[in-house]
């Protein structure tokens, strides 16, 4: 399957915690403004990731991450901004284990479905992704959609030997080296408690 084959109701690759495989549009001419989510924030993203996920676990997962600071890092999740100032989509980044290192993991990546396919979920990964560079963060993983995540630099995380602690598809567990001045850590993904696995 290509990135243009895919449709909004293919579901079988697809990580529970990603739910914008989109291409853009074209032509719509959107840019979209991304930022750090602030407290304010809360209840919007709460609706964003409730509404583009078949349920509401995914919001519920943003909640119960924010309230674990073993988990949450200020700054690495981020938000993009419709026209009128309303959340079109969100990206997170928590603190995971490879190995026993401290990595990071994406999840969710939720847009409002009004606003798919218009380039509003790429605009915000590349912001959380942009803002983990600035922390120096070197690893980002993510269990999505083998056909979106690459164009932001992810590969098999198991190139790396890296590997999650349940089964799923080799190419929809991905990594991203942010920073190869050091080795890339080895081993079993740790999740934070509130992922469940």
């Amino acid at each position: 399957m290509t990135d243009n084959d895919h449709s909004q109701h293919d579901e079988p690759s697809r990580s529970p915690h990603d739910r914008d495989p989109e291409q853009p549009s074209g032509g719509n001419g959107t840019r979209w403004t991304t930022r750090p989510e602030t407290p304010a924030d809360a209840e919007a993203v709460h609706a964003v990731n409730a509404a583009a996920f078949p349920t509401d676990a995914e919001a519920h997962l943003v909640d119960a991450l924010r309230g674990d600071p073993q988990a949450w890092l200020p700054g690495l999740s981020c938000l993009a901004e419709a026209p009128d100032g309303s959340v079109a989509a969100y990206a997170l980044l928590t603190r995971c284990l490879v190995g026993g290192v401290p990595a990071l993991a994406l999840a969710p990546v939720a847009t409002a479905p009004e606003h798919q396919r218009r380039g509003a979920g790429q605009a915000v990964v590349r912001a959380v992704l942009d803002a983990a560079r600035l922390r120096a963060e070197p690893l980002v993983l993510v269990l999505g959609h083998p056909g979106y995540y690459p164009r932001f630099g992810f590969v098999p995380a198991s190139r790396y030997g890296i590997r999650p602690g349940f089964e799923v598809p080799d190419e929809a567990m991905m990594a991203l080296v942010l920073d190869d001045s050091g080795p890339v850590p080895q081993g079993t993904i740790q999740y934070p408690a509130a992922f469940g696995i």
